[in-house]
């Protein structure tokens, strides 16, 4: 039987994604599990959650052998062992995926995180990789970079389903709403249907809050009872953003609704609460709200399952006091602009180690291997 909770939360209009995928979870019916209890409909992953996976018991080894004799390079190995999990995902959510006419029921894997400032890496692994998983229900995840968003456009063009990632800024956000809006005219242009291309936007909300609000505490004094708050205002700031994007009285939009197509879902990231000192629920439950998706690592996840209060629209019609919020950071000394500069700059780089740090490690057992 389903969990209470979860099904409000759904019943609101927020979809619950696991923020993580691994060959154990697949093979022993975790998934499986999550799927039935607590209502889970969907996974993404990214270069920390393999780089996990992958370096953590056998589960990977025979595989790696196999690879290794074949003579493939350490990122075609993690690259062929990613895909073939992110394949057997996208079967054991068919269910969910036909059930919801393709809205949820998606995997998200994620292009090397080294080319987010390369329009052209960017867009050819993207193809590559929609290719190669062969799903439906797959999502390829691009970075809202300044070199990565026209590639956005460019793989819905071509029919491809999107996971835009990697966005901190409800500026940046309205770059990656034009940046789809384009891609689906260019789709409808190529004479392609609009109903089988999905996207989400994903804005990442606790690194907000750990950055602005160890900001605050060097300013100290009135500042301080700001902290905690930057997070869900920027999310409900971007959802205003979104509410107003994709309202029937928005005639570009309008039009391509008529056609078929889907509104890009805000998707809340970076979910899990970094300070002890506030609720485990407080980015999933706060944030609920129709037509969005949370994606949260297991531990929120069931955090969320045994929340004891109710779950309400927390986000639509918040705009106006969200931008308030915001002008108060602004008013207490903390520079925005700095903050979202900073996020970006360390989103790309950490992912960019997380895959450095899996390709030394698989290069290291592949040596092993060849023995």
């Amino acid at each position: 039987m389903a969990n209470s909770t979860m099904e409000a939360l759904a019943k609101v209009g927020t979809s619950a994604w696991l923020d993580d995928l691994s060959r154990q979870r697949l093979t022993s019916g975790d998934l499986r599990n999550l799927i039935d209890d607590l209502r889970v409909v969907g996974v993404t992953t990214n270069p920390a959650i393999f780089s996990s996976a992958m370096t953590s018991g056998e589960d990977y080894d025979a595989q790696l052998a196999s690879l290794t004799a074949a003579g493939a390079s350490p990122a075609e190995a993690v690259f062929t062992m990613a895909i073939d999990d992110v394949r057997d995902a996208c079967d054991l959510f068919s269910g969910v995926y036909e059930a919801s006419d393709g809205v949820d029921g998606r995997v998200s894997i994620e292009v090397d995180p080294r080319y987010a400032d390369d329009y052209e890496a960017t867009i050819a692994q993207a193809r590559e990789l929609w290719q190669r998983v062969g799903k439906p229900n797959a999502m390829i995840k691009i970075p809202a970079t300044d070199a990565s968003l026209p590639a956005v456009s460019a793989a819905l063009a071509e029919g491809i389903s999107v996971n835009v990632t990697l966005i901190f800024s409800v500026e940046r956000y309205q770059q990656v709403i034009e940046a789809f809006m384009e891609g689906l005219d260019r789709a409808k242009d190529n004479g392609l249907d609009l109903e089988n291309i999905h996207s989400v936007a994903s804005l990442f909300v606790s690194r907000v809050d750990t950055e602005i609000d160890k900001r605050l505490e060097a300013l100290g004094g009135d500042a301080l009872a700001l902290r905690g708050k930057a997070g869900l205002a920027n999310a409900r700031a971007a959802y205003a953003k979104f509410e107003e994007a994709f309202a029937p009285t928005n005639i570009r939009w309008a039009q391509l609704e008529n056609k078929g197509a889907h509104p890009q879902r805000l998707l809340w990231a970076s979910t899990g609460v970094k300070n002890p000192e506030y609720p485990s629920t407080l980015y999933v439950t706060e944030l609920a709200a129709p037509q969005t998706v949370n994606t949260m690592p297991e531990k929120t996840l069931r955090a969320t399952a045994d929340f004891g209060g109710e779950v309400v629209d927390a986000v639509s019609g918040q705009g106006a006091a969200a931008t308030a919020t915001l002008e108060e950071l602004s008013e207490a000394g903390i520079d925005l602009a700095d903050v979202i500069a900073v996020l970006e700059s360390e989103g790309v780089e950490k992912f960019v180690d997380s895959w450095n740090s899996l390709l030394d490690s698989i290069e290291q057992r592949m040596t092993q291997l060849k023995k």
